[in-house]
């Protein structure tokens, strides 16, 4: 057990922002950089697709495809589900469709195979998130908390400075969302 808290709180600890990319306001953590700080914690480090009727989806006509995956670390199961989505978040069906936004109408395209596979590894990297790893881009803060160095705290313009970075972030995700 104190070894499984100590992947956690190390996990939590890292802070992972050199590997992520951004899309649409929204921030990713790269799978395989977080595949490979999972085997730095656990060689032993495994998962899995889940599987429906030999296909690694499932899929609803009226919502969409939904992959699902579970991660081995450290002793510790978790499980993680993502919809498989297009560039806008939308979630993608086996036929394209429209939408209408504020803009006008939009297309979303029928799902590929590389769109499902694209689901499957950003599952794998939010499963992760479940130990720790980039735990805080889910919660939508800059870093993680515990990097903070509590002898030097941040300074007021720095506070300023942070707060301002995540009301334009907040700013950015308030235009996509409307967009929808």
């Amino acid at each position: 057990m104190e070894e499984q808290a100590k992947i956690v709180k190390d996990l939590l600890e890292l802070n992972v922002n050199d590997h992520t990319e951004s899309k649409n306001g929204l921030r990713y953590l790269s799978w395989a950089w977080a595949c490979t700080e999972a085997i730095k914690q656990d060689p032993d480090f495994s998962y899995e697709v889940q599987m429906f009727d030999g296909k690694p989806y499932v899929y609803d006509e009226n919502l969409g495809y939904m992959v699902f995956t579970t991660v081995t670390l450290g002793g510790m199961q978790k499980s993680m589900q993502l919809p498989v989505m297009d560039n806008a978040n939308k979630a993608q069906k086996s036929v394209e469709y429209n939408y209408e936004t504020k803009s006008g109408v939009k297309t979303v395209q029928a799902a590929t195979m590389f769109d499902i596979n694209t689901a499957i590894m950003r599952c794998l990297a939010k499963n992760l998130a479940l130990f720790g790893l980039g735990m805080y881009i889910y919660a939508g803060e800059d870093l993680p908390q515990e990097l903070e160095d509590p002898v030097n705290p941040l300074t007021p313009e720095q506070k300023a400075a942070k707060k301002a970075r995540e009301a334009e972030d907040y700013k950015k995700q308030a235009i996509i969302n409307r967009e929808r």
